[in-house]
């Protein structure tokens, strides 16, 4: 079985995240239940990517980057977290407390440890802050990971 990770962008537009959504599942079709998705469940582009692995059948496992991470989420998508985090078949629990960049990245590095590929749903910026999909993109390829770069034509975040 391939081990797919995802990093990507947060907070996307409905429109946005459509198109995501629809890139991501094509993506992954050809791997069928034949795959384990690794995802930090965050807002956006880990939650496309785990609800496509979980629908497609696959196992699902979670990276959590720290004790206080659910709580460092938006509050309208906890309900989402917490179903795909209760779906995963194994938990990845950093010892940190709070949710941070630095946490974040190295939930990053985990997941590409972890990970044969790697989806990037990026739009090719540079991170807006560290621990950053830019910089997971970059720890990837210092890796030699395979990356795929999933972004919608035209999309703006």
């Amino acid at each position: 079985m391939i081990h797919i990770g995802v990093t990507g962008h947060r907070g996307l537009a409905p429109d946005v995240r459509r198109a995501v959504a629809a890139l991501v599942c094509a993506h992954l079709k050809p791997y069928g239940c034949e795959m384990v998705g690794l995802s930090c469940l965050a807002d956006g582009a880990d939650a496309v990517f785990a609800e496509a692995v979980v629908a497609a059948g696959a196992p699902l496992e979670a990276v959590i980057p720290a004790s206080g991470y659910r709580e460092a989420l938006p509050e309208e998508h906890r309900p989402l977290y917490d179903r795909l985090l209760a779906q995963a078949v194994l938990v990845h629990e950093l010892p940190h407390t709070e949710s941070t960049s630095a946490a974040h990245m190295e939930a990053g590095r985990l997941l590409v440890r972890r990970c044969d590929q790697l989806v990037a749903v990026w739009d090719g910026r540079p991170a807006r802050g560290p621990g950053g999909t830019a910089d997971v993109v970059a720890y990837a390829r210092s890796l030699f990971r395979p990356v795929s770069v999933l972004w919608p034509e035209g999309a703006r975040r």
